[in-house]
């Protein structure tokens, strides 16, 4: 399988008035083509930085970061990103708000033809009906259903996802999970998900990178293996409750409250 994400060696400081901040130290991470990877570690680690290496909104001190065999030097329309705050426009419509990056990198696109995309998506996620209406007339669920459409309107190489449910209440975030596969069952994409929840690392990724403390280097790596159909009740099987406790385990040693092999 070819890796469409490939981060090698990267290592990362941010120059701050007491000296250089290093946040990632020799950081590898290979993500295949289609595959959906979520990076979970300690607050503080280097999550969000990584991120921005992907989007090439950064350049790392050394290493390189590559996509589809190209290596980053700066900011790419092919990634698409959505964050923990949808970031909507309150002076456009919701249709107008997912056919914006359409809007800047397919110009001559048709507009029937961008609104009709656009459609298509808000359908697929349950806002078939609100598309005239304006953010602030959306609860926070549905804002963030229609941020998910806007990050892969423009169908991205890659999509990067920074914390987008976490401040979302449990059973919104839980219906967004379900969401998340529906919609890579009709319309695959490659993902990187930052989360802080480890039951949705789980459910969504098809690997789970454990980031180090900081500065972050990958840990450890869980092949997620869920029979069939992943649904919501599959996170409570034996299988899902030991990846988890797998998890938690690599988590305490991140944040240096264990020592390999003694996590609890």
């Amino acid at each position: 399988m070819t890796n469409l994400i490939d981060i090698k060696g990267v290592t990362h400081a941010y120059q701050t008035p007491l000296g250089p901040l290093p946040v990632l130290n020799d950081l590898n991470i290979a993500v295949p083509e289609g595959e959906f990877c979520a990076v979970v570690g300690p607050s503080g680690c280097g999550k969000s930085t990584l991120t921005r290496l992907i989007a090439g909104l950064m350049k790392p001190d050394r290493g390189e970061v590559w996509l589809h065999g190209e290596r980053v030097t700066g900011p790419r329309k092919t990634v698409g990103m959505a964050f923990q705050n949808p970031v909507l426009l309150e002076w456009r419509t919701i249709l107008q708000n997912v056919i914006l990056p359409l809007e800047i990198v397919a110009p001559s696109l048709p507009k029937k033809d961008r609104e009709a995309r656009a459609m298509e998506l808000l359908a697929l996620v349950g806002l078939e009906g609100f598309e005239n209406k304006r953010p602030s007339e959306l609860s926070g669920g549905m804002r963030q259903r229609a941020s998910l459409c806007r990050a892969i309107v423009h169908k991205p190489d890659v999509l990067i996802m920074d914390e987008p449910f976490g401040a979302l209440d449990a059973f919104t975030r839980e219906d967004l999970w379900q969401t998340m596969h529906e919609l890579r069952a009709k319309e695959p994409f490659t993902a990187v998900l930052i989360t802080h929840d480890l039951r949705e690392s789980v459910f969504l990724g098809d690997q789970v990178i454990v980031l180090s403390g900081r500065p972050a280097t990958t840990q450890y790596v869980l092949d997620v293996k869920f029979p069939g159909e992943r649904v919501l009740d599959g996170l409570y099987t034996p299988e899902s409750s030991a990846m988890l406790h797998t998890l938690r385990e690599q988590i305490q040693i991140a944040q240096g409250r264990a020592e390999p092999g003694q996590a609890a």
